[in-house]
């Protein structure tokens, strides 16, 4: 009989860590989820505490190699994936100098505006040379290179590299700083024409005034960067010469682990953000609906990157914040106030009596970006209900979801029959089936929703390893149930999904003057 074989794969959401042990048919061995604090600055400002994350990371590790109980010799390589426009400012050693900024941190915004200022072609060259442009909302990585570089020339002064977070794990795993084609998208400082040549760009470089030594060295896509350290590895109980591959923005990775880089259907992902997946065979860019293309962990393929904004966010915010909050009128807290998620919804018919929620609680990106653009109830009434509320909420989110996919279709020139869906979204059943109502076609539910980005990280590296081929991924990622559009759902979606699109355009103008 032969003998299993695992990798060691690290999902670092926002939220935090996800971190299980993958066998080579796609099995999840052991696995947990652990939280990570987000902190607040104001002013659009927000951090994480990287050395926080660090340990939070190597103490999940340490549970799930001790849970699965499996020799370490059969822990072949340690895979990774984070999200991103995210930036770390490392020493030498790979330790943080500051905290790490993520992608909602605005603070950058001014900066990358003064960049347009003194460089009036710089716009269009970027969308040229890297096929994105540094973003005056702020969201970008780039962006917050410019707000350390100018607001915190401490820290500037003091960081040896700027690092994406799946690049600050790899570098904390093997003590080698490296970044990839894929990695380093999210810097913007990239020339992505060409897949077998991206390099950093001398023009892009010049445009934003970052000193390029404090960039890291670019290494293959899903390389091999280097192996365990021996601190690394008693702690967390893997061999020395455990492998590392490079890592992969987890846009990439729930690309890869739906499977949309075979071209037979789409992909939806629903985690604390939101997107329609899909992959092309050249650099393009569609300005108008915010979509574009991105070096991808598969030869020769571009990751279309079609970002909607939040997607499971606005559910726990309407949960925790609203039906079970604790403030000055009372504590409404549960221990799990997602307990009865599933039984509410049920208990509620597609359109929730008219409710309309608007999922723009901080802002839009595809198909019509506005940074202004601000959520709420629509149609509000006596007859409106917790239950009803709740449904909305999910109604909304997929709202958008269906406003994006036409444009996703356009854009990669076919049609997808199924979509496939993804991250804690697909958790539930009723969300599944609504997506199918709402967008009129089936939608196939993954298995073990929350860990398709551990598979995905893993899948790749067992195909660098020769164990699997590009052609396994749906050995690797199981469908759990596939859910058909319901006729009588789909009449009702589509007279509320038209009223959707106009509350956008209405209410757009009041969210502007209100958010100026």
């Amino acid at each position: 009989m032969p003998v299993s074989q695992y990798i060691l794969s690290i999902d670092l959401g926002t939220g935090g860590p996800k971190v299980s042990l993958v066998r080579d048919d796609g099995a999840i061995a052991a696995g947990t989820v652990r939280p990570v604090e987000s902190l607040d600055m104001g002013g659009g400002g927000f951090e994480q505490d990287a050395e926080q994350v660090w340990s939070t990371i190597m103490s999940a590790a340490k549970q799930v190699v001790h849970e699965a109980d499996i020799p370490a010799e059969a822990v072949l390589a340690v895979s990774c994936t984070s999200h991103y426009f995210s930036v770390v400012p490392i020493d030498e050693q790979g330790r943080p100098v500051s905290n790490m900024i993520p992608w909602m941190d605005s603070r950058g915004g001014a900066h990358t505006q003064a960049l347009y200022e003194r460089h009036p072609d710089a716009f269009f060259r970027w969308i040229e040379i890297n096929g994105m442009l540094p973003l005056p909302t702020g969201s970008d990585s780039l962006s917050h290179m410019l707000f350390i570089q100018h607001e915190r020339p401490d820290v500037y002064e003091r960081t040896y590299k700027f690092v994406e977070p799946m690049d600050y794990v790899t570098t904390r795993l093997t003590g080698v700083c490296t970044a990839n084609p894929c990695t380093a998208f999210a810097q913007l400082l990239t020339d992505n024409r060409r897949l077998d040549a991206v390099r950093y760009d001398d023009e892009l470089l010049g445009f934003s005034g970052i000193d390029p030594d404090k960039l890291p060295d670019l290494v293959p896509v899903n390389a091999c960067i280097g192996t365990l350290t021996r601190e690394v590895a008693a702690q967390i109980g893997l061999l020395p010469e455990t492998k590392v591959f490079a890592g992969m923005n987890d846009t990439h990775a729930v690309s890869i682990g739906t499977g949309v880089y075979q071209g037979r259907y789409g992909g939806i992902n629903i985690g604390t953000t939101c997107q329609v997946l899909g992959f092309v065979n050249e650099k393009a860019s569609d300005l108008e609906h915010s979509i574009l293309t991105m070096p991808s962990p598969i030869p020769g393929r571009y990751a279309v990157m079609a970002e909607c904004g939040l997607g499971a966010k606005p559910l726990e915010h309407f949960m925790t914040q609203v039906v079970f909050a604790n403030d000055a009128l009372a504590d409404h807290g549960v221990e799990d106030p997602f307990a009865n998620v599933e039984k509410a919804l049920a208990s509620v018919s597609p359109g929730s009596g008219g409710l309309l929620y608007l999922p723009w609680l901080a802002g839009v990106q595809s198909p019509r970006m506005s940074d202004a653009m601000r959520g709420g109830f629509l149609n509000f009434s006596l007859d409106t209900t917790r239950a009803r509320m709740l449904r909305a909420v999910l109604e909304g989110v997929s709202f958008h979801l269906r406003w994006v996919l036409p444009e996703v279709e356009k854009f990669t020139g076919q049609e997808f029959g199924e979509l496939n869906f993804a991250g804690g979204g697909a958790v539930s059943d009723e969300w599944s089936q609504m997506l199918a109502d709402v967008m009129g076609r089936p939608v196939r539910q993954l298995a073990e929703s929350r860990y398709v980005n551990n598979r995905a990280t893993a899948f790749i590296a067992f195909e660098q390893l020769g164990i699997v081929s590009l052609n396994d991924i749906e050995q690797h990622c199981p469908i759990h149930r596939t859910y058909e559009p319901r006729p009588e759902s789909q009449q009702t979606y589509e007279r509320m999904f038209e009223q959707f699109v106009r509350a956008f355009e209405q209410n757009l103008p009041i969210f502007e003057a209100l958010n100026a």
